[in-house]
């Protein structure tokens, strides 16, 4: 046996065998370590969907989930978006721009602008409120303000509440407010149909369109078992909901201690019905829903400490929390196939967090910031015609 003249003992030359051996398996990649030697980031497919976003740059910026790049960009012709609505068939969005005075249709298959309308014409302003789409793209229902500018001030209308035809691009009635009770905001949905608008407030006034006249009043916030308090709608997570349905975080109070406690509701517009199962204490919690119904996702956010939740939609119930380290105004929005939470609102990133272990993945930079909710589009509707 030759003799070993290196001065490490044979001890010495089994450690470095070993040594060896273990960079190999790194190699190989059995254990997986980045460059700077700290655990690599997991990488976690967020599916096959597509981003969409408006931005201070005038535009709606389009991603693609899989790759997490900028994929295309849709220039808007009335500017900066202050809001994007979904039409039901999930072909168009409805642009309100940032003065909130013009609207324009954008084709989400074909990623152009179709039209664009302003109700303002000389020394009048009107400015879009709140919109509503006809779930055929037929009209839309606005409510509106206008304001006059004469020779010493500006003189304030009132909330007036119309039907936008989107052919003529024509106001083609003012619709009067039920039970003549004006309101400064309102939540309306249309049925699936279209044959019906429903105006959300203490109890749900049902209008059929033709006519929008009121044909049923439903008391959605009574409970049906007697001795619980009035259900309180909350945040509402429905783009991934069926038409006519949607599902949210709301709020009952006790009657007896008068504690506010905090639920998953499921409200089913056509069948009257909703469903309310108490999870705990009322918490300043946001809501996000997963494509599968199964699970949604919330932030918690005080100043300086922000918790993710997981929601089990199935059994009404929270399963985890976590702090993470979070910013001032912040919203998720979860992945096409679920795995992934989208982080984002104030600035101009999109962070990404694995929706199972809450572990941060990895940040979309934007290069300008955001204006308007982020929209999730599954791969079926996000595919550009060309």
């Amino acid at each position: 046996m030759r003799k070993d003249t290196s001065g490490r003992g044979t001890g010495q030359g089994l450690v470095g065998t070993a040594f060896a051996v273990l960079g190999a398996v790194l190699v190989a990649g059995t254990l997986s370590l980045s460059a700077q030697g700290k655990p690599a980031v997991p990488t976690v497919n967020a599916g096959s969907g597509k981003l969409y976003i408006g931005t201070y740059k005038g535009d709606i910026q389009i991603y693609d989930e899989s790759t997490g790049k900028l994929e295309d960009s849709i220039v808007l012709k009335t500017g900066i978006a202050r809001s994007l609505t979904p039409s039901q068939d999930r072909t168009r969005f409805y642009v309100l721009n940032s003065t909130y005075e013009q609207i324009e249709v954008v084709d989400i298959a074909t990623r152009k602008s179709l039209n664009t309308w302003s109700l303002s014409s000389g020394n009048r302003r009107v400015r879009v409120v709140n919109l509503q789409a006809d779930p055929l793209n037929r009209y839309l229902v606005l409510l509106t303000r206008t304001a006059t500018k004469l020779i010493d001030r500006w003189e304030i209308g009132p909330a007036t509440l119309q039907q936008f035809d989107l052919a003529s691009g024509q106001i083609t009635r003012q619709i009067p407010w039920p039970r003549n009770e004006e309101r400064e905001s309102v939540n309306l949905r249309f049925s699936p149909d279209g044959k019906f608008l429903y105006f959300f407030g203490e109890e749900v006034i049902v209008l059929e369109t033709e006519n929008f006249k009121e044909v049923e009043t439903w008391p959605y916030a009574q409970p049906a078992e007697g001795g619980l308090g009035r259900i309180s709608l909350g945040p509402v997570s429905d783009f991934y909901d069926p038409p006519g349905t949607f599902t949210g975080l709301f709020t009952m109070q006790d009657p007896v201690q008068h504690r506010r406690i905090m639920g998953i509701g499921k409200v089913d517009l056509t069948a009257r019905k909703i469903d309310f199962r108490p999870i705990g204490p009322a918490e300043q919690v946001s809501f996000a829903q997963a494509p599968d119904h199964k699970r949604a996702y919330g932030i918690k956010s005080d100043i300086g400490r922000y918790e993710f939740w997981t929601f089990d939609l199935e059994n009404a119930k929270v399963v985890s929390r976590q702090e993470f380290k979070g910013r001032p105004r912040i919203v998720p929005r979860v992945s096409s196939n679920g795995r992934v939470i989208y982080v984002y609102i104030a600035g101009e990133t999109i962070d990404l967090y694995d929706a199972a272990t809450y572990q941060y993945l990895r940040t979309i930079h934007m290069g300008a910031d955001q204006t308007t909710e982020l929209f999730v589009v599954p791969p079926a509707a996000a595919s550009p015609a060309r």
